[in-house]
Formats: C-alpha cells, structure tokens, sequence
C-alpha cells in the first residue's frame, strides 16, 4: 500500500483520520487542491463500509420523491431528527449515486436499469444495491481511486492518540492543528501538522459484547473530539441490528434487512411466526422495533436465538439477490435456501456523535466530523435503513466544499511539539488491560443494551467511573499501545451514552426505558458540552 512518508513529524493540508467510504471520499474531493493524509488503524479496507451489505438509499426512481424519503425518514426518526440536515442529505442523494458510478461502482441491475429493493422504514423501493456486498464495491473502487491520486498518502496501521489544538498549546483560542498518531508497526508516538483534520472513524458499537462492526470501531473518534473541546448529542440512540448470525464461530456475522425486505420471515423455534402480533408492518418495522421484539422473544421463552427464514423463496433468487449471505451460512452449515437462519441482535450503529452543522464543522475551529462519527440530526432517535452509507458521502461533500471555501495556498501548517514519553515505562501490567476491557463491555451489554432502567443505567455509571479512574491511571504511566488507546477512548464513549440516556426520561426510538415507556410531550436532543480546561 502507498505510503511515502517516513519520518516522527509529518506535514499535510489535510489529515482525514479514517479511511472508510466518508474518508475516502472527502479525501478524493480535496485531492486536486493539495496534500491529503489518510490515517487507517488496519488495511485501508478495514472498517464498516467493507461490510455493509445492504446498500444506499437515494431518490432515483420517478416513482419516488425527495418528499416521500424525507418523510419516511423522519417517522423513523421518531420526531427528533433535524428536517433541516434530512433534506439536504436526501436532495443531494442522486447526486452522490452519481459521483459514485463516475468512480466506477457496479451497482446491481435488471433489464439495463438499476436494480432498487426496499428496506424497513421505506415506503418505496429506492435502496441501489451491489448484490448484498454494496459496501465492499463502495470500499474497493473508492481505495482503487485513491491509490491512483498522487496527492492522497496513506497511512496504514496508525491510530490516532490525541488531537492537538491551540488550548493544548497554551492558546487562547480552539483550533485543531494535527494529531498525535501511533505507528502501530514502529511502535512510536508520531506527530502530524494539518492546516484541517477530518475524523471519519466510524462508531463505538465495540463498547457493547456483542456487536456486528469491525474490531476498528472503538469510538476514537468521538472521544478525542470530546477531549479536544467538542459537543455530543444523541448518544444514547445505540442501534442494535436485529439479524445477526447467531453461531459460535460466526462472530456476530450481520444477516441483511434486505432479506426481509425481500420476504424473509422471523419464526420462533417451533416455527410460528410473531413479527405481526407486535406490529402490522411486520418484519418491515423499524429496527429498533425488530430488534426489541426479538429481544422480548428470547427473554420471555428463555430461548437462544430466533430464526429468519426465506427458504419459501425460489432457490435462485436467494443466490443471485444474497450470494454472500448464502456462501457465509454454508460454511456453517446452514443452507438458507432449505434452512431458517438462527439470528440474534447485535449493536450494529451510533446514531449520536460528535455535533456538527451542514458543513461538517464541529465545534472546534478546523475540525470535522463525517460519516457515524457524526450528529448530522439526519437519523434522530433512529437511523432508517441504508441512509448510513448516503450520509458519508453527502457529508464528505459538504466538509471539502466548506473546506476549499477557506483555502489558502500561501499558509502553512503549524510546527508542533512532539510527543513526550519521557515519564512513562513498558507495561507490566497487561492483564489489567484485558480485564477492564471486558467488564466494559459486559456491563454496557447488561445495563444499557436494548431495554433500560434508572437502576441499571446508575449501577453502569459507578462502575464507568471506577474503570475511568483506573484506565487514566495506566495511561499516564506506561507506554500507549492500540489496546491502551481504543479502551481509554471506549470508556470516555460509554460514560457519555449512559449520560445522554439518563437525561431521556422517556422512551424514543432506540432508547426504550422501563421507567418512562411513553414518549415525552416535545422531542429534544440529549446534548452534552465538554468541561473548560484549566
């Protein structure tokens, strides 16, 4: 993999820390004005666009309207999404698709049209597809483009460990001038001088047990910009995704909403199906509907797993429409043109994240967020299937026009202090690491998963802090390793969305409480602003 540069301090115009489909993209359109660094924490395909499977939503048929996926949109959202940001994201979704063809993704088609299906939440058929492998297309042919641009560098295996602002430079005012990165194949702390940096890290769904993201999406992103100065809002609204692969060896593989979308029925263990006796859009309901049903079903018949079956569907629909799906399940065994799938939920997306306004800006001068890093207000209490990928590409757009809107090519980017390990030793003391690693993610799991309570959100709470306490106290005595870093950003991310979610006193969207099952009488934002540094 490209990668030119070789040395502790590194300048560039612009540092994009992320290199999924919103990274990649805001990276591609500010190529032509300068020099663009893209930080992977792995191979460059390594991160959730790789493995989104379902599609995009976008406007493209005439039977469908801007105002229709606007509107679907915001039923999903349960009254809390911004109508502002949702129409811009949706009138600009055409528009995005056709950037994408321009770079040369194969989408599916039918007869020489583009092939579109539906999802849950949509009234119409408006999700463009690459089979069920949408988000691998995306990924290849954005990182095939990349490689191709003299101006991109990319560096892979680097984690970002802290960004570095004017505050921590002892000024008075809050711009964002580089970040501190570890070189995982070094092993040393390096130092990256930006005139604007972009995080485009993904979410934070590995706060939780289980989950269906990549191991990379550890809520760097959200955590650092905390740390640098910025808001969040929304954080409580964890998606959990109703079909995941439930199976020793699977490791939470997702099993798309596109096979419902497509007449894939969840069944109980002695094949009755339920979806309809909670609600009459059935297997077609919002997620976080399916998700708490299916979680209502397991805890009440003390079950394992639940089944999603489209056996009843022609042998060779299910391979051309799922060939991924289908070749994933026979490796376990599982013939899913014969066999139910047994499935299970899994925290799939952070519809919450760091505040931004159209352009991508954060609060802090020279610092974007784009893609599920991001509070757009696009997905408010509920993100509606396949409007993900849309968002990452609309709003990489929106981040390089605000940027090239400011472009000055007579600046420079700031000299900056390097990192200094001076006070710290090699660990001796790993299985501290290994241990509050996983009694964050237990405790996440059991106390604010799928269903909530006052009691269980101040039982996490107590125990967040403890383990705050300890991981701030490791961090500033030993060396910083990938592990160090992702679980110090984990549990800043996890005391954040028991936070948002002990200011709902309702239950809205993803958040469901057992203590305030019914909606507040005005939708608001859970918000929440960083203490003033000393």
């Amino acid at each position: 993999m490209k990668n030119t540069i070789n040395t502790t301090q590194h300048t560039t115009d612009v540092l994009v820390i992320g290199s999924g489909a919103a990274g990649l993209s805001v990276a591609l359109r500010l190529a032509h004005l300068g020099k663009i660094t893209v930080l992977s924490k792995a191979e460059v395909t390594e991160g959730s666009t790789f493995y989104a499977q379902g599609g995009i939503a976008a406007v493209l048929d005439e039977s469908d309207s801007v105002d229709s996926h606007v509107e679907d949109t915001l039923i999903a959202g349960a009254g809390l999404c911004d109508e502002k940001a949702v129409r811009y994201t949706v009138e600009h979704s055409r528009e995005a698709i056709e950037w994408l063809i321009e770079r040369g993704v194969m989408f599916s088609k039918e007869a020489e049209q583009y092939h579109l299906t539906r999802e849950g939440g949509h009234s119409k058929r408006r999700i463009i597809h690459s089979d069920d492998a949408t988000g691998k297309a995306v990924s290849t042919t954005l990182v095939s483009a990349v490689l191709n641009e003299p101006n991109i560098h990319i560096l892979e295996h680097y984690i970002a460990v802290d960004m570095i602002t004017s505050q921590k430079l002892g000024k008075t005012d809050n711009r964002c001038h580089g970040a501190y990165v570890l070189n995982l194949k070094k092993d040393r702390v390096e130092t990256i001088s930006a005139r604007f940096v972009v995080l485009a890290t993904g979410g934070a769904s590995k706060v939780y047990l289980y989950t269906s993201n990549p191991d990379v999406a550890s809520g760097d992103g959200i955590a650092m910009a905390w740390r640098a100065g910025c808001s969040v809002a929304n954080l409580e609204f964890n998606q959990f995704h109703p079909t995941c692969l439930y199976h020793p060896q699977a490791r939470s593989f997702l099993i798309s909403e596109a096979l419902r979308g497509e007449g894939a029925v969840l069944l109980r263990p002695n094949g009755e199906r339920f979806m309809p006796e909670y609600d009459e859009r059935a297997e077609l309901a919002p997620r976080d509907i399916v998700a708490r049903t299916i979680d209502h079903e397991i805890k009440k018949h003390g079950i394992e797993c639940v089944y999603l079956d489209i056996s009843h569907k022609d042998e060779d629909f299910i391979k051309s429409h799922f060939p991924t799906i289908y070749s994933r399940c026979l490796e376990f065994g599982l013939d899913i043109t014969k066999d139910a799938i047994p499935v299970v939920p899994a925290a799939h997306y952070t519809c919450g994240g760091v505040r931004v306004d159209l352009n991508s800006r954060t609060d802090v001068d020279g610092l974007y967020a784009i893609g599920e890093v991001a509070c757009t207000g696009l997905h408010g209490a509920n993100r509606m299937a396949s409007n993900s990928l849309l968002e990452c590409l609309v709003f990489a757009q929106s981040a390089a026009n605000d940027i090239e809107s400011q472009w000055d090519p007579s600046q420079s980017p700031p000299e900056l202090p390097p990192w200094d390990e001076s006070q710290v030793t090699d660990s001796d003391e790993e299985v501290v690491l290994s241990h509050n690693w996983h009694e964050l993610r237990q405790l996440m799991w059991d106390y604010v998963g799928i269903v909530r309570t006052d009691k269980r959100l101040q039982r996490a709470l107590r125990r967040i802090e403890l383990l705050k306490q300890e991981i701030h106290e490791y961090y500033s005595n030993f060396k910083v390793s990938n592990d160090l870093i992702e679980l110090r950003n984990l549990v800043v991310v996890a005391e954040l969305i028991i936070r948002c979610a002990m200011q709902r006193k309702e239950s809205r969207g993803l958040h469901y409480t057992l203590d305030y099952p019914e909606l507040a009488d005005k939708a608001v934002d859970s918000s929440l602003k960083p203490p003033v540094q000393d």
